[in-house]
């Protein structure tokens, strides 16, 4: 038995749904597609689909074939083309991960040029604000927002992003502006996000590199940047977020920047991936595509472009 042609057939069944469309999609019979899937189950010892008159399922073993098994076989043509030609085409599935309100504001713009660009490569994004395991989750590769960098995976920095201490001005017309840390705790009521590693004790650093810790108080703690947001537009407390995040409400004066003598650390927007060898076509032209996208001044520190006003013919 040809197994790397009875993954192709069962990948083809599961993939179109029927062994006739399997057939017409790989030019042969359904017949040998037949043959093929059930000679794979029985080199394998295990059943992959349950076959009724009407449809197929698939079992738990055969779900983690199929998907394991289109992967193989996307690399399998990249490897055939490599082999025929100086450059490789990207081509097939890519998995990416990234974070909701990122991957919502800046990434999801982008993706109709990426795929103008590179019509082989089939787009399946993932957004999990948690940290994935990319290897184990069978991602390509992520897109995430940190101060301490890929740690155990291969990482591109594509931007970097402020952190702003910030409120509306409603709040700020009831309670004032703070003036230094301190004021923080002591006066003042915050919305606190608990995915940070400061998440209750924010840690700026002052124009002479003194670094200051404040315990705040917190009037909403969440895990969600947008429900910081929003609960910080309107009124109920003073929070620190990326500028990725409310660079258009700092901009609009829907936010007002605060502690100007004082700064929180900056974050780098990363793409990160397992291994610098062997890096696939449809991964490299991704991460080049992105890293083109963000270059010089992120789309989120940018001063706002202002319409030209047409002159009244005299």
């Amino acid at each position: 038995m040809d197994r790397l042609r009875a993954f192709e057939m069962f990948v083809a069944v599961v993939g179109k749904g029927g062994f006739a469309k399997a057939a017409d999609a790989l030019n042969t019979s359904p017949a040998n597609v037949t043959r093929y899937v059930a000679e794979l189950e029985a080199y394998l010892g295990t059943r992959l689909l349950n076959r009724t008159s009407r449809r197929l399922s698939l079992t738990e073993t055969g779900q983690a074939l199929f998907d394991r098994g289109r992967a193989i076989l996307d690399e399998v043509a990249e490897l055939e083309a490599l082999a025929g030609a100086a450059t490789v085409k990207p081509r097939g599935r890519l998995r990416i991960n990234a974070p909701v309100s990122f991957g919502i504001r800046h990434l999801a713009p982008l993706w109709p040029r990426f795929m103008a660009q590179h019509p082989d490569v089939m787009l399946d994004v993932s957004l999990i604000d948690r940290v994935v395991d990319i290897v184990e989750e069978g991602y390509d590769m992520a897109i995430r927002i940190s101060r301490a960098g890929a740690q155990s995976h291969v990482a591109r920095r594509l931007a970097v992003s402020r952190n702003i201490v910030c409120a509306s001005p409603s709040y700020l017309a009831r309670h004032g502006h703070p003036e230094s840390p301190d004021d923080l705790a002591a006066r003042h009521r915050c919305i606190i996000y608990t995915q940070a590693t400061m998440a209750e004790e924010w840690r700026l650093t002052d124009t002479d590199g003194r670094d200051h810790a404040v315990r705040v108080n917190g009037a909403l703690l969440t895990n969600n940047g947008d429900t910081a947001r929003a609960a910080a537009l309107d009124g109920v407390g003073i929070t620190w977020q990326p500028t990725f995040l409310i660079g258009d409400d700092l901009r609009a004066g829907r936010l007002v920047p605060l502690l100007p003598g004082y700064r929180l650390p900056d974050i780098d927007v990363l793409a990160v991936y397992p291994s610098r060898r062997h890096l696939s076509a449809k991964v490299r032209v991704m991460v080049d595509f992105l890293a083109d996208a963000f270059h010089g001044t992120p789309p989120w520190d940018r001063e706002p472009v202002m319409p030209q006003i047409p002159v009244a013919a005299v």
